[in-house]
């Protein structure tokens, strides 16, 4: 892809994030408009909300996940596991706009299947092993099961004082991680 294409593109991206995040039903016009492309240029990167909505999504999750391993040189197993479970938080807080696209994009008949949380899932593991190394956490816990018990994120109004709430749930998941581990 040619530079200014590349530009283009993660224009639109930008633009879209903030844009469906403040309104899943935010035009394509008025996104192609803000981005400054026109309109061909915008549908030949993304050719239906769908599309867009998608490529979002796995960019958006990529960092999530990506943050997982910078954490990991930074701090301790156990505080870059915490650590990263706030940035999980905040990510699924400040991006429920984003989560109406994509449940709007993915709900259609013969439309695309929600996206898979791999990276959200690769990073959970890379962190729980970790921490299962240092003894940190009760062994054999799979980041199926980690997902599993923090999905009460998802459940969190994003409009009301979310973050005592989530704070609390994540505490309670550190707590169960860490019961029965042989470093305690």
């Amino acid at each position: 892809m040619r530079s200014d294409a590349q530009r283009n593109r993660e224009r639109i991206l930008e633009v879209a994030l903030v844009e469906l995040t403040r309104s899943a039903d935010a035009p394509l016009s008025a996104i192609a408009k803000k981005a400054g492309v026109g309109q061909g240029t915008f549908y030949r990167n993304f050719p239906n909300r769908e599309a867009l909505v998608l490529e979002i999504y796995r960019h958006e999750m990529r960092q999530v996940a990506d943050s997982a391993a910078q954490l990991l040189e930074t701090r301790a197993p156990e505080q870059a596991l915490r650590a990263w479970m706030d940035r999980l938080a905040e990510f699924a807080m400040t991006k429920a706009g984003l989560a109406d696209a994509i449940r709007q994009a993915t709900s259609a008949p013969g439309g695309p299947a929600r996206p898979a949380h791999t990276p959200v899932t690769t990073a959970a593991e890379l962190l729980l092993r970790a921490n299962e190394e240092a003894g940190t956490i009760r062994p054999g816990v799979s980041a199926d099961d980690f997902v599993l018990a923090i999905a009460g994120l998802w459940q969190l109004d994003p409009h009301d004082d979310w973050q005592p709430r989530a704070t609390r749930l994540l505490d309670l998941v550190m707590d169960g991680l860490r019961a029965g581990a042989p470093g305690r």
